[in-house]
Parts: structure tokens; C-alpha cells; sequence
């Protein structure tokens, strides 16, 4: 099958797609109520298809919950679910554009650090006024050792670098996964220093798991770096019990806040409240730093010394920084963890089922801690730089 034939295969699916969508028992009320909350419920055609795509690859319904072509390719009767199949694996990113071909883009992904050679599903013409240099936020995905491009969901100028950074560092710390994903090479550079520093972890600290807070979570991960280790670190001092354990939102840890970049690279001293963080080092997955998640403990050892018991489960379930390993390392501690469980959350569910609801994705693909991740990631060490510069230029006209 030439590439030509494979074009007119790709829309004959996503037609196909679009079709199972409004038809479907289960997916046409999903889908209505999804264009309802966008105001989409009389848009044009063109409207429909930017509104269509992102539902199709990022809508999850049901229990366990499943991506629409999951549920294409189990129920739909398509000849060519091979396609639909090469759709799960789409890659989501800021890309720059480093040629324009005759038929696609020659692009650069910020986030795996990788180029590629896309071909258009649509004529070159409908992207008249996009030019080399320029960033495009787009989807591609791969068939039969091809890469095409399904759409472009917005475009920013070639001085826009720094906007584009920023964007590709909050999609890592959103999903980690995009560092590696489609670059076998980037993964083990990431597995081996997970290696390593898990050895460094267990000889300093004598064990795999610490509590500590806020104030001193930096400076404990930092005595993993050469750079960052301090001789007179106090440890001791660092890992003191809490006092009282409380729930309660933290703006900084808040993924929508407007200074989101400057609060993620910030570190957790540099936020004005106090609380515990649990810094955890898996052996497979790297190093974890959660907040409040001694308080989240403590709600299975005396649970009357909580408060905001119900908001604290909710907000570790919900973290995509918790994977479904850390909830499975706290109920192998506690029996009751479960039956507290249900009781916060007036519901009947098993560890298993738990853990469906909540961490599908680390169910779906293998997920490395962010922080052991964005080291490795070029897109983050320019925004340290973005940062520090920032920094000085405050520091000098202050």
C-alpha cells in the first residue's frame, strides 16, 4: 500500500470513527453532553472536526475506563483497525517545524528530543501562512514506519520560543512519559540513572523512604547530586515529626496556576506554607516526593488526628504524580487501608478496582517519577536557565 492509499485509509477510519461516536449507546450521550460543555452544539463542520479529534484520543469513559478507539476497536466493524490501533499510540506535542516538505513537515518534538518527516492527511495548501521555525502544537502517529500528522491545534511564531518551552515543560510534568516516548535511547539513559541513584539513595539514607517537609525536601534530593550536596546537612533536623497533620490546598501545587513553571522549578522551599513530603525511592520507577503524604498515612494509623481526611485521599488519588505503585506500597502497610477508603468516599471498591479508577494511565503505559524524568529532559534544563535569568534580571532592577 503506497502512501496514497494509506491517506485515503487513515479518513475513511477517522470517518468511520465519527460515525461509531454518533451511533454508539454508550458514547453519542457522552459525546453530546462533551459538545455541550464546549458550547459546540451547532458548529460548523469545520468546528466539529477540532472538536472531534482531541474527544476521539482523549476521552476516557466507562468503568474501567476506556479510550474511544478502544471501544472502536472492540465494537466497531472497521476491515482496517490496524490504523485505528496505530492511533493509540499517537504522540501529542509542541513541535518545531525545521522544513516544510512537499507533502508534510520535517519536526523537531521539544519534548522527546526527536525529528521527524510527517505526511499531511490534508493538502499542503490548508496550511498556507505556517513557515520553517514556527512552533505547532499537533498530533502524529505512526503506520507502517511512517509518521503522519492528524492535526494542528495551535501555532506560535518563531519569537515565541520561550512560550513554546514553557508549554513542552508543563505537558512533562503532565506526563512524564514524553520524554521517552517513541526514544528507546532516552529511556535508558532514564533507567539507568534510576539505577544509580536508588544506590545512592539506600547508602546515605538507609532506606527507601523518608519524611520530611517542605523546607527540607530539596535539600535532602540535592544531597543525591555532587553539585548540590551539602557537608553540613542536617538530617536529623530534616526528618523531625510533624507536629499536626492537615489537609489543605497549596496554590504552588496547583498544575492551572498562572506561575505554574516558576512554582514547579521553584522547588518546595521556596512555598510559604509548611507540610510533610514524603520522599520515596522506587527502584523501578525513580524518586517520588509527595506532598502530604505522611498526613495520607495517618489516616489509616489514627485517623481522628486528620484533618480534612476525605480532601487528602481525594487529592492523592487525583495526583497523576502518585502512581498506583505508592498506593499499592501504603495499603501493603495498613489492612484497614481499603475499608477507610470506602468509608471517606462512601463508595465499595477493592484495591484493584481502586486503582482502575484512579491510575489507569500507570496501568496503561510504564511511567517513571517526573522528577526522576525531567532531568533528562533538554526542554527542562533551558527553562532552569529561563528561570535564572529571570532571576537576575528581578534581582538587578530591584
Amino acid at each position: 500500500m503506497n502512501a496514497i492509499e494509506k491517506i485515503i485509509g487513515i479518513n475513511e477510519v477517522l470517518k468511520d470513527i465519527f460515525r461509531f461516536v454518533q451511533e454508539d449507546e454508550e458514547i453519542k450521550p457522552d459525546f453530546e453532553e462533551y459538545l455541550s460543555t464546549m458550547g459546540a452544539m451547532n458548529a460548523t463542520s469545520t468546528q466539529m472536526e477540532k472538536l472531534f479529534i482531541p474527544y476521539v484520543f482523549e476521552r476516557y469513559i466507562g468503568e474501567p475506563a476506556k479510550n474511544i478507539i478502544e471501544l472502536y476497536n472492540e465494537r466497531g466493524n472497521s476491515t482496517k483497525k490496524n490504523i485505528a490501533e496505530s492511533f493509540l499510540n499517537a504522540q501529542y506535542s509542541i513541535f518545531k517545524i525545521k522544513r516544510i516538505l512537499k507533502n508534510g513537515f520535517k519536526l523537531y518534538n521539544l519534548t522527546n528530543e526527536k525529528e521527524y518527516e510527517v505526511l499531511s492527511l490534508t493538502k499542503m495548501t490548508n496550511f498556507r501562512g505556517i513557515g520553517m521555525g514556527e512552533f505547532i502544537v499537533a498530533r502524529i502517529f505512526k503506520l507502517e514506519n511512517e509518521y503522519y500528522l492528524i492535526g494542528i491545534d495551535n501555532v506560535l511564531s518563531s519569537s515565541s520560543e520561550e512560550d513554546a518551552t514553557r508549554y513542552a515543560v508543563v505537558r512533562i510534568v503532565q506526563a512524564p512519559w514524553l520524554v521517552y516516548q517513541d526514544n528507546e535511547e532516552k529511556e535508558n539513559e532514564i533507567k539507568n540513572t534510576i539505577q544509580e541513584t536508588y544506590d545512592k539513595f539506600i547508602d546515605i539514607y538507609k532506606t527507601d523512604e523518608i519524611i520530611t517537609t517542605n523546607k527540607y525536601a530539596d535539600s535532602i534530593i540535592g544531597q543525591l547530586s555532587e553539585d548540590e550536596a551539602q557537608e553540613d546537612f542536617n538530617l536529623e533536623e530534616a526528618i523531625k515529626p510533624i507536629e499536626t497533620f492537615k489537609f489543605f490546598e497549596i496554590k504552588e501545587l496547583n498544575n492551572d496556576y498562572s506561575n505554574f513553571i516558576e512554582n514547579s522549578l521553584g522547588g518546595f522551599s521556596s512555598h510559604k506554607e509548611t507540610y510533610d513530603v514524603g520522599i520515596i525511592m522506587d527502584k523501578e520507577f525513580g524518586i517520588y516526593t509527595i506532598p502530604f503524604y505522611k498526613t495520607f498515612c495517618m489516616i489509616f494509623e489514627d485517623g481522628e488526628k486528620v484533618e480534612n481526611k476525605k480532601e487528602c485521599i481525594n487529592y492523592l488519588l487525583n495526583n497523576d504524580s502518585v502512581s498506583d505503585s505508592l498506593l499499592k506500597r501504603v495499603a501493603s502497610k495498613y489492612q484497614n487501608f481499603m475499608d477507610v477508603i470506602n468509608k471517606e468516599l462512601e463508595s465499595d471498591y477493592t484495591l484493584e478496582t481502586l486503582i482502575q479508577r484512579y491510575k489507569m494511565d500507570f496501568l496503561r503505559r510504564k511511567i517513571y517519577s517526573s522528577t526522576s524524568v525531567l532531568f533528562h529532559s533538554q526542554v527542562f534544563s533551558t527553562s532552569l536557565g529561563l528561570l535564572d535569568s529571570v532571576d537576575e534580571f528581578v534581582e538587578a532592577n530591584s
